[in-house]
């Protein structure tokens, strides 16, 4: 694959792209309506900082989708207001509330203490319905179908090779790894996850590939250029969103469906999804895939519902929908693989991250995006953010966690 160049050589390639058979007839209403210049254009501008606070709200618009549909019933939290005013040091200055939400740019936190809603805001033009793209929250409900898809009998068995299941991963960097190695991020494949989008890295490249100019699947990238790294499968963590990929692509294989329809029929719907989730895709309709790693949209609040039902152990709406098993398996470190790296405060589990000093454990996303579930406290924080950098903000947002809950406990 060639790799293309950031935005001036996206869009010199477009009419390029625009004659590739298989992607031209994706649409068969408007067969080019997602590889215009203006729609690449978009889609490699989706992260300017002065605008991303909008354009994480509106993803729809400027990516193919598919819909992941609530069903008939609502699983309606109990609303309990409470005060969160007072001071606020965010990284040793003061701050209101509202201005630490300034300070660390959230476009919404809600916060669910003991299953009601004690606080909701929005800022920033969105509200309850808007549908927030969250990035790498996602990774934790591509995990979650995989545990689905165990419960089904889909999947034999977690230490299964991903190849008895994609057999085309067969002489790729996925040739090795057993699915449980790729849901700890330790597949072994040769990746580097650096976020510095307008660069030539790894992460870039498949980026530009695949999410902004449609030219091919992840997956197409996992099975045909991935290759082994320096470490052998489990050996070391690696974080890469090419590993939650390969998971989502098996979760569609073994169950003959795309990973929305599995979701909205084992999930969203059982649930009590208040609203229709989507997933942005890397193609087209007839050859997208869900972007597994980083690409569900949904409201606060079903991201709060998620967060509550893996505090109540996959109960959800007055029944049980994920396996107790798997949310204590999915969440609870082993012996041995927490934290991620000696002398870190984090580690991973089953595509959650864990905090090494208590049993928080959280689904996170670039330009930080958090459900954090503190099963202790019985609380759960959904903070939805447009930083203008992707990482690297996480303390001023551990600061601000910290007081919320010790304000909520006191």
């Amino acid at each position: 694959m060639i790799p293309l160049k950031r935005l001036g050589a996206i869009l010199t390639a477009s009419a390029t792209l625009m004659s590739l058979g298989s992607v031209a007839k994706a649409q068969s209403t408007d067969p080019d309506r997602w590889l215009t210049p203006t729609m690449i254009d978009a889609r490699a501008s989706m992260f300017m900082p002065s605008l991303n606070y909008l354009t994480f709200q509106h993803m729809d618009q400027m990516f193919a989708t598919r819909a992941v549909t609530k069903g008939t019933e609502t699983w309606e939290l109990p609303e309990k207001p409470m005060s969160l005013d007072g001071d606020y040091t965010i990284l040793g200055e003061t701050y209101d509330l509202e201005g630490a939400l300034e300070r660390t740019q959230a476009n919404a936190l809600l916060v669910l203490k003991d299953g009601a809603i004690v606080y909701e805001h929005y800022r920033n033009g969105s509200g309850p319905d808007t549908r927030f793209l969250t990035f790498s929250v996602a990774k934790s409900y591509t995990s979650t179908l995989i545990g689905f898809a165990l419960e089904d009998g889909l999947i034999d068995s977690l230490d299964d090779k991903v190849t008895k299941y994609l057999p085309e991963m067969e002489g790729s960097g996925y040739d090795g790894p057993t699915v449980r190695d790729v849901l700890r991020m330790r597949s072994g494949v040769d990746w580097e996850e650096h976020y510095e989008f307008g660069s030539e890295t790894q992460l870039t490249q498949v980026h530009d590939n695949s999410l902004v100019a449609y030219r091919y699947r992840w997956c197409d990238y996992a099975a045909n250029e991935s290759k082994p790294g320096a470490h052998a499968p489990d050996a070391a963590f690696n974080y890469a969103t090419l590993d939650t990929s390969v998971l989502g692509c098996i979760v569609e294989r073994v169950t003959g469906r795309t990973g929305a329809e599995y979701m909205s029929e084992k999930l969203w719907q059982p649930m009590g999804a208040e609203y229709d989730a989507y997933w942005i895709m890397d193609g087209p309709e007839n050859v997208g895939r869900e972007f597994f790693g980083a690409g569900l949209a949904s409201t606060a609040r079903d991201h709060a519902r998620f967060g509550q039902m893996f505090l109540q152990d996959g109960m959800a709406n007055g029944k049980q929908v994920v396996p107790a098993a798997w949310v204590r398996e999915a969440t609870v470190p082993d012996d041995g693989y927490e934290p991620t790296e000696p002398g870190s405060p984090v580690g991973y589990q089953y595509q959650w991250w864990t905090d090494a000093r208590s049993d928080v454990f959280m689904a996170l996303g670039l330009h930080h995006q958090f459900i954090r579930v503190d099963p202790t406290n019985r609380i759960v924080i959904v903070k939805i953010s447009h930083t203008t950098e992707p990482v690297g903000r996480d303390q001023e947002n551990e600061e601000l966690f910290a007081q919320i809950t010790a304000r909520l406990t006191q």
